[in-house]
């Protein structure tokens, strides 16, 4: 059985459950920081950004 060690960064709230730094317990990163980046040229909205320090589970 596998035990949760996820530390909850309370600074980060997350909720994509596929990234591998997403905390089960809650709606958190367990990173101490992260990067944030955009894949359009002049992002105008949220959906212009992502989180670049997401690694698949």
């Amino acid at each position: 059985m596998e035990t949760n060690t996820c530390k909850e960064n309370k600074a980060i709230q997350c909720t994509v459950q596929q990234c591998r730094y997403h905390c089960s317990q809650g709606n958190y990163c367990s990173l101490n920081s992260i990067q944030v980046g955009t894949h359009e040229m002049n992002p105008t909205d949220c959906q212009c950004t992502d989180c670049q320090s997401f690694e698949c589970k």
